[in-house]
């Protein structure tokens, strides 16, 4: 099983590299619930030790689909399509998917998918817990001087 490179990390972040999209099918894990092997999947809150959000990368084989449906108690996910096409589910609704496509789904939406095209479909899942972004990028920061190291 492949390992998350850490390239750097201090208290404020850390920095990972989990490679080539192209070679998702290197990582794989053991579903904590089936005991089931899940290839191509990569979970990345705890190699960059984030709190607020899960996120997960998964390369889904050609004409394949997810093994199950799932929902959840309090987390809404955002599936974002980065290669490949098929169709989703949530509910009875399905619906056509491809490169560029944004899904965002509630906690108690049965979801699932799959992969209709000849190619791997690579996307990525963002789960954080519904209703718990207070405020919008605007309004939580400010601009700081900073000289930049990279010059």
């Amino acid at each position: 099983m492949k390992e998350i490179e850490t390239i750097a990390e201090n208290e404020n972040y850390t920095a990972v590299n989990i490679g080539s999209l192209d070679k998702l099918m290197d990582y794989s894990l053991l579903h904590p619930k089936t005991q089931k092997e899940v290839e191509g999947k990569v979970f990345v809150q705890d190699a960059t030790r984030a709190t607020g959000t899960e996120i997960s990368f998964q390369s889904l084989p050609p004409k394949r689909e997810l093994s199950y449906f799932h929902i959840h108690y309090q987390n809404e996910e955002t599936y974002i399509i980065l290669k490949g096409s098929g169709d989703f589910q949530v509910d009875d609704d399905s619906f056509p998917i491809s490169e560029g496509s944004i899904i965002r789904v509630a906690p108690a939406g049965v979801r699932g998918m799959r992969n209709s095209s000849d190619e791997p479909m690579v996307y990525m899942v963002i789960q954080s817990k519904e209703g718990s972004l207070e405020q919008r990028t605007f309004v939580d920061g400010e601009r700081v001087a900073c000289e930049p190291k990279w010059k």
